[in-house]
């Protein structure tokens, strides 16, 4: 424990691995004595259509790994494959190799490839995209566009990163190197979040250009190395006019003046009431002449009418 707060702690960076260093192979004489302290077994389910494909393979397989004293069971009825150590095993990481070799049968993966897993410096990296993208149309997009027409795309990636990769519903099972595994998961993971892999593919071909020149060994690859802008555009419609925003204030806006208070105002309200006015005396009064018209004209036409008859009476009596 580091008492004094202020001393500094030395960080450790990250040790790389010289190009020429090469392993030397784990065999049978180093270690002699051989067996393991207890029996370890690993399990895995395949489905149906990948049954005879096992059963033509299996004493391949089985073969393959009783040179390693391990014991590979297919059990067809449930639909299984086992694989357990035994007293004689003398590699015990074997085991966990040979529990990737039947992971990697089960998803489709070749024999041919899958067989490469007990190499030492080969692993594998089984990536779960179905849980990235939760619409299924936008998800068998993304997933087409990591293949790419004719599986191009796919082609390149393996070519760059050294690495098997196999597409198979809802996962991406990758065989390969370490170092090729890490950025396989970073290209299906980027495309998966609608990051397009040829970005990914043009800047591992500018750091293997790179990695060539001494030069720029220490030096900052950002400068060279493609950046990525999201284009996403929104699918609305944008209006022509954009009305800018005003800046807030809590009092509310003066009152427009409506037509009526702007005549009350000029006074205009008040002629137009006085000339209403004298047009409805105006028509009240020629109503009330023609009134007066009509009774004097019947009144006349009473009169005519009474002399007509009495100058009749008149005649009759004579």
């Amino acid at each position: 424990m580091w008492k004094n707060k202020n001393i500094e702690i030395p960080k450790s960076e990250p040790v790389e691995v010289p190009s020429d260093w090469k392993e030397k192979p784990f065999t049978k004489e180093d270690n002699p004595y051989g067996g393991v302290f207890a029996e370890s077994s690993f399990a895995t389910l395949f489905p149906k259509y990948r049954e005879k494909y096992l059963k033509e393979i299996w004493p391949l397989l089985k073969a393959k790994l009783d040179s390693y004293s391990i014991t590979a069971d297919l059990d067809l009825i449930e639909g299984s494959m086992c694989v357990r150590t035994t007293k004689k095993t003398w590699d015990p990481y074997m085991i966990i190799k040979a529990r990737d070799l039947i992971k990697l049968l089960a998803r489709s993966v070749p024999f041919e490839q899958a067989i490469r897993i007990l190499e030492d410096e080969v692993a594998c990296d089984v990536i779960q995209i179905g849980s990235l993208v939760r619409n299924k149309e936008r998800f068998v997009k993304r997933r087409q566009r990591l293949i790419g027409p004719n599986g191009s795309t796919l082609k390149a990636i393996e070519l760059l990163t050294k690495c098997y990769m196999l597409v198979q519903g809802n996962t991406v099972s990758v065989l390969g190197p370490y170092k090729g595994i890490m950025q396989c998961r970073k290209i299906v993971e980027d495309t998966m979040k609608n990051i397009h892999p040829i970005y990914n593919i043009k800047a591992l071909m500018i750091k293997q250009e790179l990695a060539k020149d001494p030069k720029l060994k220490n030096e900052s690859w950002d400068r060279f190395l493609p950046k990525f802008k999201s284009k996403n555009i929104s699918k609305r419609k944008k209006p022509k006019v954009i009305k800018e925003k005003k800046e807030y204030n809590p009092f509310p806006p003066q009152q427009i003046e409506s037509k009526l208070d702007k005549e009350i105002e000029s006074g205009e309200y008040f002629l137009k009431k006085s000339k209403e006015r004298q047009n409805e005396n105006k028509g009240k009064n020629f109503m009330k002449a023609k009134e007066v018209q009509e009774k004097n004209s019947s009144n006349d036409k009473r009169s005519q009418d009474y002399q007509k008859n009495n100058e009749k009476i008149k005649k009759l009596k004579k």
